[in-house]
C-alpha cells in the first residue's frame, strides 16, 4: 500500500475539514453532521480514485479528527466513527468494483453511474453511524440527525465528485 496515497487522503480530507468548517458552519446540525459535508465526498473520492490506501488515509485522517476536534472527551465513539467513515466510502467501492466488472476510477464512470454510486454513499454512510448511535443507547432524533446526514453527504459528494469528475476532463482535453 502506497504511503504517498494514503498521505494525499489524509491531507485532502483534513482540508475539506478545514474548507467545511470555513464555509458551511452555519449549516452545522451536530458535530460532524451538516447539511452540506464537503468531507463526505473526498471520503468517497479518495477510495475511489486510491482504493484501499484511500480507505486507510481516511480511517486515519477520521481518527485523528474524530479524536482531536469532535469528540476528544469519548474515545469509543472517535474509534468507532473513524472505522465507520472509512467503511463505508470501502464498502461502496466494492459495490461499483462488482457491478463495473472491476472498474471503479472516476473517469469511466458516467454521470448518470456516479450519482446513483453518490445516493448509495449517503445512504450507507448515515445508516452505518446511526446503527452505531442506536446501539449504544444514543437518544434523540435519530430519524432526522440521520436525515441532515444523508442530505449533507449527499450535497458534498455530489460537489466534490462533480467538481473532480469535470477537472478531469478539463485535464484530458
Amino acid at each position: 500500500m502506497k504511503l504517498s496515497l494514503i498521505g494525499a487522503t489524509v491531507v485532502l480530507f483534513l482540508s475539506a475539514i478545514a474548507l467545511n468548517e470555513l464555509l458551511f458552519t452555519r449549516l452545522e446540525f451536530a458535530p460532524g453532521i451538516n447539511w452540506i459535508y464537503l468531507p463526505a465526498g473526498v471520503r468517497l473520492l479518495c477510495t475511489l480514485l486510491f482504493a484501499e490506501a484511500g480507505a486507510v488515509g481516511v480511517l486515519a485522517a477520521s481518527w485523528a479528527i474524530c479524536f482531536g476536534y469532535f469528540f476528544p472527551g469519548d474515545p469509543l465513539r472517535s474509534f468507532a466513527g473513524g472505522i465507520l467513515a472509512a467503511l463505508a466510502p470501502w464498502l461502496v467501492y466494492r459495490l461499483i468494483l462488482a457491478s463495473n466488472r472491476g472498474d471503479a476510477s472516476l473517469a469511466g464512470l458516467s454521470p448518470v453511474r456516479l450519482l446513483v454510486y453518490a445516493l448509495a454513499f449517503s445512504v450507507a454512510s448515515p445508516a452505518l453511524h446511526h446503527a452505531w448511535f442506536a446501539l449504544q443507547g444514543q437518544g434523540g432524533d435519530l430519524l432526522h440527525s440521520f436525515l441532515v446526514m444523508a442530505a449533507g453527504d449527499l450535497a458534498g459528494t455530489l460537489i466534490v465528485l462533480y467538481t473532480a469528475k469535470a477537472a478531469l476532463a478539463l485535464a484530458r482535453r
